[in-house]
């Protein structure tokens, strides 16, 4: 998609023109701001084949600017080549237009390129989401029933999600209000508080006098602050988003 934009860009089809600024958008750019943070998904497969984590800090930090990079080059080549009142939210179905991609197979593959992710990653989500299900209502030496298990934790992981595909096709307020309230408790919030008590407790374990040489530049109990504040900002703006939009003001 980026060489795509870039070539037509390039010809001079590009129909992009925006403004240097739209602090309109702010409301919504904090909903969005959660979701980019999906990338730390990637760390752990980074960090555990790692035998020397000498070099730990400066692979990581490269992994993240590869990632600006990439959100960069996408946003930036998708500014300037689609106007901004026709810019389709799900950004693949740009590239599915004759004018836009020559070759058929290339643009039936963008258009369908959100299909192949969510059939791979939805049944893998939600078989994880089943087990949670299962593991918060277990109790100790206790099984389900058949009709509990098989039939009672599927249909609740199942018709959600249902349900929001078939009464929205708004994207951006869908992806502003799963971030902003989901995705800000899970991701920010509680390892916040994770990584705020494993600190306390490991103080009382060892004791203070230990040090650990591969201890984060961002120990400070600073930054945990920082990251709740964030989390709260982003609930702020997206409800904020969300009234204003609705009220047309």
């Amino acid at each position: 998609m980026i060489v795509l934009a870039l070539v037509r860009i390039g010809h001079g089809q590009g129909e992009g023109h925006p403004p240097l600024a739209d602090f309109s958008g702010v409301r919504n750019l904090f909903g969005v701001c959660v979701y980019s943070f999906m990338c730390q998904h990637s760390l752990p497969s980074l960090v555990t084949p790692v035998s020397s984590k000498r070099h730990l800090t400066r692979l990581v930090f490269l992994d993240y600017v590869l990632i600006l990079a990439f959100y960069g080059l996408l946003s930036f080549t998708a500014i300037f080549c689609f106007r901004g009142d026709s810019l389709l939210d799900m950004y693949t179905l740009n590239f599915a237009r004759c004018d836009v991609v020559g070759l058929a197979a290339v643009r039936f593959f963008l258009g369908l390129f959100p299909v192949f992710t969510i059939s791979t990653n939805f049944p893998i989500i939600a078989v994880t989401l089943r087990n949670n299900w299962k593991t918060l209502f277990h109790r100790e030496g206790g099984t389900y029933p058949w009709v509990v298990d098989r039939v009672v934790f599927p249909t609740i992981t199942l018709v959600p999600p249902v349900l929001v595909a078939f009464c929205t096709h708004d994207l951006e307020s869908l992806v502003g209000i799963t971030g902003a309230y989901a995705g800000t408790g899970i991701q920010y919030v509680i390892p916040a508080f994770l990584v705020y008590h494993c600190r306390r407790d490991t103080q009382l374990a060892f004791g203070c006098g230990v040090s650990n040489k591969h201890r984060s530049p961002f120990r400070h109990t600073f930054w945990v602050g920082f990251v709740l504040l964030w989390a709260f900002s982003c609930f702020i703006f997206v409800t904020a988003n969300i009234v204003l939009s609705e009220t047309k003001l």
